[in-house]
């Protein structure tokens, strides 16, 4: 029986805080502070909730629909392997991710279902807010290992108001980021305390539990090796260091081994391929850090992504949160000061060993590192900062607490000093926690009227960003979507057993040729691109890859061949490029088929705002491995009285045509107002244009070459094409069907 004795109530009341504050600092995020009141119903989804935040939750529900409804998280099983056919389709993607997401929110979904009918897509909504805060729970309970109850708490707080770990768990940010700091504590945790143990059973047990924790979090997120390496890495280091010295090695050397053994049975056991992924990853990641991207020839899009973007020193610090910051990196030198005084050791940090300090301060350095991966990758730091961060609070109240004076004075500057380093912390939480959904009612409606209005072999093509959107809410599959390249599968492809897999796709080359499609002004030859991709996928450009021994070729010979008929573009393959007749043949089975799947192509508004690398992977040089930065421009129009202005440099008078960027004439000036386009041309020296669309109030300056591109035609005119036109229209986004009459 348990018995509730002032210490334990102490320590639920400092949990619940804890959890509080985390929930409630999320959950502000669905009143859409950022949004105006008469506008927060466009937001908002049929349950009265906002939709997601970021539309790769959107993957994570389709796969939780697909697990509820036949028992597992692929569309079918071929050979054995689970098949994802909404996704990089045709021909689809073996699946590989990690389901512990979706395990946890089936079995809450069918829990809280067995007392109310809870639709899923809310539940997938708020899991996120329930599982942030519990990251903060288990980091108080971890530093209270090592310090007092004021420095426990300050970790725990600090954790779940890390700015980019609360953007990344508020509710309707449905992804896997949920994970990253909860487990990493756990699995450092339960080592540190059978490294601890002198009991041969509770170090097993301990032992056991890290291994475990560390295949939770295998199944949880796809970038669960780094844990693996640096402990693995730092053991093996720190056991031979030990040893040459004379050192006492023998606790860590009966803990790592069963931990290692353990953690790959459990990992290799559930997935055979993990042992594959677990050899061949780091090669794979040696060779992504080469000067030639894994892509090569096609471009990289991962530049593209903002998140795995390098972050600034000001980035960096706002997103691990400047008091968390300061504390963890100070408490590092703090810690290494104490620890090499065996009387402020035993006076401050009796609890604490150099095999913990020197695990954090390599497990910093580690995350300094993978930030030159992208800005995501801080949360790999916030765990070692948080447990720095906490030790430091923690020594600092027992230098107060030294304080000679009366015991209420001590606790009064106890609980200041905590004050004034977590308020600020909180304030700037609840500042950063104000966001807006990634999805709204006019995406959501269209991809309603294609789910009712298109067959089910029908394929939309859309940015990649929307991909995971449209693939879950139309019930068809995408060309390209959120998962992009699939970088994740490198290692393994080689030996996926499926005829219909090539082992060099998925690739970026799907982004260039989309781009190209809305870059080109030859409307045959963006529809002849949309039709090879919803119907060859890549089997085009590896089909010539296999005769031509080079894709740079390739690429060339498909922009002659795309936009023409059949009969031409036999012609030209094998007179111009000397294919035989069976060769060319082959080609034009994926290029030009007589059976194709129907396609649609959606456009949105939101388009417009990083089109600048629709046109520098549009245009990429396959040969010289580059792409070009064309002039774009993008600013929000305001029109007074004919005088015009815009916050991307533009002024003029619609009244006299006179209008500049920058001070300089523009080639041409292109008006697009309630679907009528007005176009004068002003300079014919001048290398830009300008498009005012007074429909949504927005400035575009772009290069005079994409003038009468697909792009300007779709997404800023809305005009459509010969070959092209819009079956489903409304404010923000239009959906395109390919003319056959």
């Amino acid at each position: 029986m348990i018995k509730f004795t002032k210490d334990n109530i102490s320590t639920l009341s400092i949990i619940l805080l804890i959890f509080l504050i985390g929930f409630f600092l999320r959950v502000d995020s669905i009143y859409l502070q950022e949004i105006p009141d008469d506008q927060k119903a466009f937001y908002e989804d049929q349950n009265g909730l906002p939709y997601m935040y970021e539309l790769d939750s959107y993957y994570n529900y389709r796969l939780t629909e697909n697990y509820l409804d036949h028992g597992y998280l692929g569309d079918t099983v071929i050979n054995g392997t689970e098949w994802d056919l909404h996704s990089y389709y045709p021909p689809g993607v073996p699946l590989d991710y990690p389901p512990l997401i979706v395990y946890l929110t089936a079995f809450i979904y069918k829990l809280v279902n067995i007392f109310s009918q809870i639709p899923l897509l809310t539940v997938c909504f708020w899991i996120p807010a329930f599982i942030g805060p519990l990251a903060g729970v288990v980091a108080y309970l971890f530093v209270r290992r090592f310090t007092n109850g004021y420095g426990a708490l300050a970790a725990g707080i600090l954790t779940v108001t890390a700015p980019l770990y609360l953007i990344r768990t508020v509710p309707g940010w449905f992804d896997t980021d949920m994970f990253n700091i909860i487990f990493p504590l756990l699995i450092v945790w339960f080592f540190f305390e059978a490294v601890e143990s002198r009991s041969n059973k509770k170090q097993m047990l301990f032992t056991i539990l890290s291994a475990f924790s560390m295949f939770l979090f295998e199944i949880a997120w796809n970038g669960w090796q780094y844990l693996f390496y640096i402990m693995t890495a730092f053991c093996i280091i720190y056991i031979i260091q030990g040893k040459i010295k004379g050192n006492n090695i023998k606790n860590i050397f009966n803990v790592f081994i069963p931990f290692f053994i353990i953690s790959i049975i459990l990992i290799c056991v559930t997935n055979f391929s993990n042992i594959i992924d677990f050899i061949y990853g780091p090669l794979e990641l040696i060779k992504m850090s080469g000067s030639q991207s894994s892509w090569y020839p096609w471009p990289d899009l991962y530049i593209s992504i903002s998140e795995l973007m390098k972050p600034s020193a000001e980035e960096f610090i706002a997103k691990v949160g400047p008091v968390l910051f300061g504390l963890g990196i100070i408490g590092i030198f703090l810690i290494l000061r104490i620890l090499v005084n065996n009387q402020l050791k035993e006076r401050f940090l009796n609890k604490m060993n150099w095999f913990l300090y020197v695990l954090l301060v390599v497990w910093i350095i580690a995350g300094v590192i993978s930030l030159f991966k992208g800005i995501r990758f801080i949360l790999l730091l916030i765990p070692p900062l948080v447990i720095s961060a906490g030790i430091m609070v923690g020594i600092c109240i027992e230098y107060i607490r030294a304080l000679k004076g009366k015991e209420m004075l001590v606790k009064f500057l106890c609980l200041s000093f905590m004050v004034i380093i977590l308020i600020p912390a909180v304030l700037n939480a609840y500042e950063s926690s104000s966001l807006i959904p990634g999805a709204d009612d006019d995406l959501w409606n269209s991809a309603a009227w294609i789910q009712n209005n298109t067959s089910q072999n029908t394929v939309i093509i859309t940015e990649w960003s929307y991909g995971h959107f449209f693939a879950a809410t139309a019930d068809r599959p995408v060309v390209f979507d959120g998962r992009s390249a699939y970088i994740e599968t490198l290692p393994l492809r080689q030996f996926y057993n499926n005829s219909t897999f090539n082992p060099q796709s998925p690739s970026t080359s799907r982004e260039y040729w989309i781009d190209r499609a809305f870059c080109t002004s030859n409307e045959s030859l963006s529809v002849g691109i949309f039709r090879m991709l919803s119907t060859g996928g890549d089997n085009g450009y590896l089909v010539l890859d296999k005769y031509m021994g080079n894709t740079s070729k390739s690429v060339e010979i498909l922009n002659k061949i795309l936009g023409v008929n059949k009969s031409l573009a036999i012609e030209i393959l094998t007179e111009d490029y000397k294919l035989s007749p069976e060769e060319a043949e082959e080609v034009l089975t994926y290029t030009h088929s007589v059976k194709y799947n129907p396609f649609v192509v959606v456009t949105c508004d939101d388009m417009i705002n990083n089109a600048q690398w629709t046109f520098y992977f549009g245009e990429w040089n396959l040969t010289e491995n580059s792409g070009k930065n064309y002039t774009y421009s993008v600013g929000t129009l305001n029109i007074t009285n004919g005088k015009v202005s815009t916050d991307n440099n533009i002024t003029g008078d619609l009244t006299t045509d006179n209008i500049t960027w920058n001070g300089k004439v523009p080639y041409c000036e292109i008006i697009v107002e309630n679907n009528k386009i007005e176009k004068h041309y002003l300079n014919k020296n001048s290398d830009f244009c300008i498009f005012l669309i007074t429909d949504s109030n927005r400035s575009v300056v772009l290069d005079k070459r994409f003038e009468n591109s697909m792009f300007a035609k779709l997404v800023l005119e809305k005009s459509g094409s010969i070959n092209l036109k819009p079956v489903h229209k409304n404010k923000n986004v239009v959906v395109w069907k390919q003319n056959i009459n």
